[in-house]
């Protein structure tokens, strides 16, 4: 693939995320205007790639747009503060910060507020992963820290709040403590104070995705406001988690829904998050450069599941924790608006980083 390709391809996954109206629904436009009606953790992920796509393109228009949506979605009430409901926070805090706007602060001030004062906590102080399903009490989900925890670090920046971005680093370093494996450096999908176990031990791919990207975006988002201490740890961290993820990547360049499990189906959200996070730690220098080739296998295998509509195939839809393997293994493939956000999001990267200009 050329520079301009990549572009096009880039334009085409942006407007499938638009037709995008709910789960598994594509509508037929093909504008930028958003019309994913529910605020929740799976247009949260795809508003940021948006947000990010947007800041790229130096594009006051889809700016505008993205405003357009935040101010709808306050004007009608936003839903109760849970881990999932926070995800779509993270661009607000982006767009409140980038246009000043004090009423748009004032939001992000209280949300942020809110968490510290009424998320209930695990042991020792954890996020405990409230969903509005279930408030899966005692547990901590690696999940957490891309839809809750990035908020909170961002939040810090915008409102110059250090007890956020403290309140952040600290639950990096707790879901690290109980959800990376030591011994391969791979993250389990959860864990419970309440029974003490990892309940299936399932390393789940996107939730390791989560993580990939997750470090790398905290540690570049913070940059010298985070502690040298806590940006050491988590680069250490996420680098032994890539160096197990580059000896279990599939010879097509995907990743399996259970990393360690080549019976279970090869997943394109996570597949693209691992890549974007990879590419994204190495040019931040806390990878190793040989990363870079695992990464663009996974480019190629991405591009390769794309529509000519722009919609990204072959991702599952949410999935929980889940009890045995064969639960990953059964989550159905959709449409969703999180793999239209990190598929743009490795696009961004590969063109931000001029991937394609360098030895293969």
């Amino acid at each position: 693939m050329i520079k301009d390709d990549t572009m096009a391809t880039l334009d085409r996954v942006v407007r499938g995320f638009c037709r995008l109206k709910n789960l598994n629904e594509v509508g037929t436009g093909d504008g930028f205007a958003i019309h994913f009606e529910e605020w929740e953790w799976e247009v949260g992920v795809g508003l940021y790639g948006f947000w990010r796509y947007a800041q790229f393109c130096e594009d006051a228009a889809l700016q505008r747009s993205i405003l357009a949506w935040y101010e709808q979605q306050i004007a009608k009430g936003l839903p109760a503060i849970q881990i999932n409901t926070t995800a779509p926070m993270i661009a607000l805090a982006l767009v409140a910060g980038h246009h000043q706007r004090p009423d748009l602060l004032a939001t992000v001030n209280d949300w942020a507020d809110a968490l510290l004062r009424d998320l209930p906590r695990t042991e020792e102080g954890g996020f405990q992963h409230v969903v509005k399903e279930q408030p899966n009490t005692g547990q901590l989900w690696d999940d957490t820290l891309f839809m809750t925890c990035l908020f909170l670090g961002v939040a810090g920046i915008v409102l110059k709040r250090r007890d956020l971005i403290d309140e952040a680093g600290y639950q990096f370093l707790l879901h690290t403590r109980y959800l990376s494996d030591p011994a391969s450096g791979l993250w389990y999908h959860g864990w419970t104070f309440v029974d003490k176990h990892h309940f299936a031990g399932a390393f789940w791919a996107r939730g390791n995705a989560w993580v990939t990207v997750a470090i790398p975006e905290f540690i570049e988002l913070m940059g010298e406001h985070l502690d040298a201490g806590i940006r050491r740890y988590l680069a250490q961290v996420v680098a032994r988690q890539v160096r197990t993820l580059c000896a279990c990547q599939a010879d097509n360049g995907m990743w399996h829904t259970v990393l360690d499990d080549p019976l279970s189906p090869q997943e394109s959200s996570a597949t693209a998050g691992i890549a974007w996070g990879m590419l994204r730690g190495v040019r931040m220098g806390i990878l190793d450069d040989a990363v870079a080739v695992h990464a663009l296998r996974a480019f190629d295998a991405v591009l390769a599941r794309i529509d000519d509509g722009g919609i990204v195939l072959e991702a599952s839809r949410g999935t929980m924790l889940g009890w045995d393997i064969q639960y990953y293994c059964d989550i159905a493939m959709a449409p969703v608006p999180y793999a239209q956000a990190l598929t743009m999001l490795l696009l961004l990267e590969v063109e931000q980083g001029n991937w394609l200009g360098t030895t293969r």
